[in-house]
């Protein structure tokens, strides 16, 4: 049971009604072996002091979390799929378990699942995570974080004793329930929904839940207000994550509809990928045959999911306000990527114009040198404050090539931020903190083969470490 003083619970969700979730059940699972218990954030909603057995009591065998929902909601949702609509979705293999509140800032987050059974969602799915998949979301959260990404938290992951078939891995394989942190998982879906069975009252509804319960310094008494600014603060959010992830170098690889919630964070992992070298046309899903959820085409992505928004709410607001509303989206797009590129970097911003300046200087040197993505932005975390480091690197020859000349003269005019840590070990050896395929690898074939978790815990060790070398432990989204 939850004894910190700081633990508030909360069950905002279920004020919206029926007509948004239904009440499901659990799968009860042969075993509870816990892989991964996310401390740092448990302390952070108030969960720091429970027992080993308590956690997989509430997160493997999903007892209620005393004051939050007496049993699971699966959230209802449509969503565009590689852009054709489906109105088969909804939460199949996963649910709304409990909510409660962030200690350090009072946000009210979603503790939800995926791997946690069959739903009326599940169209013949049998509701499961692979332990593979599991880890592999822990691994990409945790990077993501590190690198100053507003993403969910991967809050706990338990092995469940199934062997599960999947058709693109070798089977059978481990099976897993995962529970994510994230702020909220009402998703573009959500509206898309609502808006396909002409439910305006209840459009304007969950506008005003979003609005009164995540963003309440929006709401206005006039009720077309309301929803502008609503829409208004999703297409801002959503392009600070869209470039968070450029900077990052990340393909998230499944940009749907229904991917996509209106706090902005990255959540629902599939087959991720971070780049080996600049490419915009890199892709991270085998089956994304067109290249649509390519590196480079995330962005306008996220401005077609957006506009798919947009249209839920036309009954609502006049259409000019809505695309008025969404035209600053490459602007703050933009700018949003000169700051995430700043801050990978560890330095301190100069201002819109100066850190855009840097990021295309950053840009166009990993373009034209094919440099390794994410050793360069390891190495020259600090900028020039770490060029002896820099020039001792593996890569070290591509910064002695004219093509880095511009980007060196635009470090020349930064400094490192006050929040960084030029003196944690883990910057000199950047390679231990890869996450490209070849690393994922690394670290899922001793657990396959043997059981053998210590890369898997070191390389979490080492995530961790560049975390509090960029200042981003346990940051706030």
């Amino acid at each position: 049971m939850p004894s910190s003083s700081a633990y508030r619970p909360s069950m905002r969700h279920a004020d919206l009604g029926g007509d948004f979730f239904d009440v499901v059940a659990a799968a009860t699972f042969p075993r509870h072996i816990l892989r991964h218990r996310n401390q740092g954030w448990a302390e952070r909603v108030g969960l720091g002091e429970l027992t080993e057995a308590e956690w997989i009591g509430h997160f493997g065998q999903f007892a209620p979390l005393p004051g939050s929902f007496p049993a699971p909601l699966a959230l209802r949702y449509h969503g565009h799929q590689f852009r054709s609509y489906n109105p088969d979705l909804g939460d199949g293999r996963g649910f709304l378990f409990a909510q409660l509140h962030d200690v350090q800032d009072g946000r009210l987050l979603d503790l939800a699942t995926k791997g946690s059974g069959t739903t009326p969602y599940s169209r013949a799915g049998d509701g499961r995570l692979t332990l593979k998949g599991g880890v592999r979301e822990v691994l990409a959260t945790a990077m993501l974080e590190a690198l100053g990404v507003n993403t969910s938290k991967s809050f706990s992951l338990i092995e469940t004793g199934e062997r599960l078939h999947r058709g693109d891995e070798p089977s059978p394989t481990r099976a897993s329930v995962l529970v994510r942190l994230s702020h909220s998982h009402i998703r573009i879906g959500s509206f898309q929904r609502l808006a396909a069975l002409r439910e305006t009252e209840n459009i304007a509804r969950l506008v005003d839940h979003c609005i009164t319960t995540y963003f309440p310094d929006d709401w206005s008494d006039d009720a077309q207000q309301r929803v502008l600014n609503f829409f208004t603060g999703v297409v801002g959010r959503v392009a600070r994550t869209g470039a968070q992830w450029m900077a990052a170098g990340f393909v998230h690889g499944v940009l749907n509809t229904d991917n996509i919630n209106i706090t902005g964070e990255s959540f629902d992992y599939g087959p991720w990928r971070f780049l080996p070298t600049y490419d915009p046309t890199f892709t991270a899903a085998y089956f994304d045959h067109s290249g649509l959820y390519a590196y480079g085409r995330q962005p306008e992505t996220l401005l077609w999911n957006l506009a798919r928004l947009a249209e839920c709410l036309l009954d609502l607001i006049d259409k000019a306000a809505l695309e008025a509303a969404l035209e600053p989206f490459w602007s703050q797009l933009q700018s949003a990527f000169g700051v995430a590129i700043t801050s990978r970097l560890g330095l301190a911003s100069r201002g819109d114009d100066a850190d855009r300046a840097l990021a295309r200087a950053m840009v166009g040197f990993l373009r034209d040198s094919q440099a390794p993505f994410e050793q360069c932005f390891f190495d020259w975390i600090g900028g020039l404050a770490s060029q002896a480091r820099a020039m001792q690197s593996p890569q070290a020859a591509f910064y002695r090539t004219d093509s880095f000349a511009p980007l060196r003269e635009v470090l020349a005019d930064f400094t490192p931020a006050a929040r960084v840590d030029l003196t944690v070990p883990i910057l000199q050896r950047p390679q231990a903190v890869a996450l490209l395929v070849d690393d994922v690898e690394a670290v899922w074939t001793p657990i396959a083969e043997r059981d053998d978790w210590s890369g898997f815990f070191a390389k979490c060790a080492d995530i961790s470490e560049v975390s509090r070398a960029l200042g981003n432990h346990l940051m706030a989204s």
